[in-house]
């Protein structure tokens, strides 16, 4: 009866609660602890996946790098070190970086601790004491920081000098072949411009030259007669006579022709020449100096050779003054010139208005040419590409995509400018702006 008088079951409920909280911090405690170890345990496989791709890297890297403390001490280095000296990584561990370094340089390294306060070192030569003998190296060096910012140590990326060296020359190797490459483009697209216009050059020479040749026949048939008179005097025939000679091979009359055929002769011949320094003048590779020209000869020329080769009339509507000073390589002009004028007229093949309109000025900055045409114009897809190589709208066979391209490359190293665009009345218009010679050199 005591016993049963002594229960509270109150004190009961309250203990049994106590326990179930103890209980259920126990197990809250524990997923914590749990949780934590699942942690630890990402944070170790990501410290060892960074790990490895750092030693994959370090690994793979050509160049030499050395990781020291702020006395010099190795702390770690990478594979292509261990291969140059013909030492494992383990023994290298530890000992002084002059180790390795030609003596006369160890006051150089030592001075790198100090320079690494306010900067790095770059592009330094280093001799490396290796298992071969001394290899030189171009070296980066920057400082060591801890997670305080507080410098530590350094670290030493070097390079192999000879491999630089190889790889300069294989570049320039390279670059030379480029520019060999380029030049050849340029010519070859020169020549295929020269050839378009052979007919009409053909022609264009065939004038003078037929003039000169029918000038020589009449000078032949007139030095016969002389010749003819002459002896006649020699053989001391009666005045008479020759005075009948004369009038019969009509003597006086040849005699006041031999200048004007003489001079015609000559002009001709100048013809001729001046065709041929033209064509020798475009057709040349050689790179001459820039100097002041003529633009207007040039524009001239080649309309005369391309509407000779024309299959179709043009007319021409001619607005450039004579002459017109423009500065720059008259040859390499000449050539962007053909080819502007070419395209403008081949644009112009399929229209039923066949107008080309040539116009230029000068003012205190340079010549400014434009060459318009009565064709279709640009359509919106091609007109981003025009200047790419080897880009074209032409039939198969009718164009090497490289004309335009080159002119801008040409116009470019005059520091010029080249736009080809849509005019507002139809057809296209071609833009060439020449700096004059200060403009050119500022």
């Amino acid at each position: 009866m005591s016993d049963s008088l002594d229960f509270n079951p109150v004190q009961a409920i309250q203990n049994e609660d106590a326990w179930v909280s103890v209980i259920q911090k126990m197990d809250e405690a524990y997923a914590d602890l749990v949780q934590s170890q699942v942690e630890v345990e990402e944070k170790n496989v990501e410290l060892e996946e960074a790990k490895s791709f750092s030693d994959s890297i370090q690994s793979a890297m050509n160049d030499v790098l050395v990781v020291c403390d702020n006395d010099g001490i190795i702390e770690g280095v990478n594979r292509a070190l261990t291969e140059l000296v013909g030492e494992s990584e383990s023994a290298l561990i530890g000992r002084s970086i002059l180790t390795f370094i030609a003596p006369e340089l160890h006051d150089k390294v030592q001075g790198f601790y100090e320079r690494l306060r306010a900067q790095s070192v770059r592009d330094y030569e280093l001799e490396l004491q290796g298992k071969s003998g001394s290899v030189p190296l171009s070296v980066n060096c920057t400082a060591r920081l801890n997670h305080r910012g507080k410098s530590v140590g350094m670290v030493l990326v070097g390079r192999p000098l000879g491999e630089l060296q190889r790889a300069y020359k294989e570049l320039n190797i390279a670059h030379a072949e480029l520019q060999l490459a380029q030049q050849r483009l340029i010519q070859s697209e020169k020549m295929a411009s020269l050839g378009r216009l052979v007919a009409g050059v053909a022609h264009e020479l065939n004038n003078p030259i037929s003039f000169v040749y029918g000038n020589m026949h009449v000078l032949r048939r007139y030095t016969d007669k002389l010749s003819t008179y002459f002896d006649a005097v020699a053989s001391g025939e009666s005045r008479d006579a020759l005075r009948e000679m004369r009038e019969n091979m009509r003597l006086e009359k040849a005699i006041k022709d031999l200048n004007s055929l003489v001079d015609g002769t000559m002009e001709g011949a100048d013809r001729v020449k001046e065709i041929v320094n033209d064509l020798r003048q475009f057709s040349s590779a050689q790179v001459s100096e820039k100097a002041s020209f003529d633009l207007s000869h040039a524009v001239h020329t080649a309309l005369h050779w391309i509407m000779k080769e024309s299959d179709f009339a043009v007319e021409v509507v001619d607005n450039i003054p004579r002459p017109l000073e423009a500065y720059g390589h008259a040859g390499q002009i000449h050539q962007v010139v053909v080819n502007l004028i070419e395209n403008a007229v081949d644009a112009m093949a399929a229209s039923e208005t066949r107008r080309l309109t040539i116009n230029a000025s000068a003012d205190n900055d340079g010549v400014l040419l434009t060459i318009r045409d009565t064709g279709s114009g640009i359509s919106a897809d091609d007109a981003p590409q025009i200047f790419e190589p080897f880009y074209t709208t032409k039939p198969v066979g009718m164009g090497t995509g490289l004309g335009l391209s080159i002119s801008y490359g040409i116009v470019s190293q005059h520091n010029g400018e080249l736009s080809i665009d849509n005019h507002i009345d139809g057809g296209a218009i071609a833009s060439l702006f020449l700096p004059n010679r200060e403009s050119a050199d500022a």
